[in-house]
């Protein structure tokens, strides 16, 4: 009996070593997703600029002072590092971390950045705001931008999340103002980059004549299954339609982060955390 109650508590005692190295390398390895985007807007100037997306960082840390996600983006060499939301998460909130993050990012690339629910909720995105600027970030609140480099221009487009409007998580976003906003911004002819944490707005954008979107907010479903993809994600419940990759819809492509950090659920399962690198051609 004692040989065999030593042989299930060594079974056990490698299961555990096994979990524990499988989440940590889960939760901790970041991949590089690549993409490109093909379009008759992108000029010759602006073929093979280089965007770099990070997304729902919630105050995950990537070695000290968040070192290894920074030599990761200086390896990839992008040429404007975009930010869709989530950078802190309002349960724990620590803005020293993502301060960390974009004081090491703008050395590297020209840095935008747009809100996200949980600075939304965190009831201090005044500080957020102020602690970002001061490092040089672009803060796009319902504003636009012109990166401009030699030949090379192009416009980036920010919305605040909609969860400024609303009152309770459950409830629908709040998009009228968006929706003016984008209206009156947009132009036909040229291309134009919209920063926007949500991606359960696809149909909005589209119908907004939208040409490229980066969003994130979905976490790639938190885990993803084998040949069914992501299990469940905020606003879109089980088995999200947007959760990774990129989409089409009328003359619109989206980007969704599946991110890098957790909110609610502490660990990914076969959904490790996201750089998202995008090449026009």
């Amino acid at each position: 009996m004692k040989t065999k109650r030593r042989k299930q508590l060594v079974a056990v005692g490698i299961v555990a070593v096994i979990a524990t190295v499988f989440f940590t390398w889960q939760n901790n390895s970041i991949v590089i997703s690549d993409y490109s985007y093909k379009s008759e807007l992108v000029s010759e100037s602006l073929k093979g600029f280089k965007v770099l997306q990070v997304s729902d960082l919630h105050n995950k840390e990537f070695g000290q002072k968040q070192s290894h996600i920074i030599e990761k983006i200086r390896a990839i060499s992008p040429d404007i590092i975009v930010v869709t939301g989530d950078v802190i998460d309002r349960r724990r909130y620590d803005l020293e971390t993502a301060v960390d993050f974009a004081s090491q990012a703008v050395q590297i690339a020209p840095v935008y950045y747009v809100s996200g629910n949980h600075e939304a909720w965190s009831g201090s995105y005044s500080q957020i705001k102020k602690a970002l600027k001061e490092k040089g970030v672009v803060v796009l609140d319902n504003e636009s931008a012109v990166y401009k480099k030699g030949e090379q221009e192009l416009t980036i487009v920010g919305v605040m999340d909609p969860a400024f409007d609303m009152e309770s998580y459950l409830e629908e976003a709040n998009v009228k103002d968006m929706g003016s906003y984008l209206s009156e911004t947009l132009e036909e002819e040229k291309l134009e980059i919209l920063l926007s944490h949500r991606p359960e707005l696809m149909e909005f954008y589209s119908e907004q004549g939208v040409d490229l979107v980066f969003s994130g907010h979905a976490h790639g479903g938190q885990i993803r299954l084998p040949l069914v993809g992501g299990l469940i994600a905020p606003n879109q419940g089980l088995f999200p339609e947007y959760d990774v990759g990129t989409y089409s819809e009328g003359g619109t492509t989206m980007v969704v982060s599946r991110g890098l950090g957790n909110s609610a659920f502490p660990l990914r399962i076969f959904n490790r955390p996201e750089l998202v690198v995008l090449t026009l051609e």
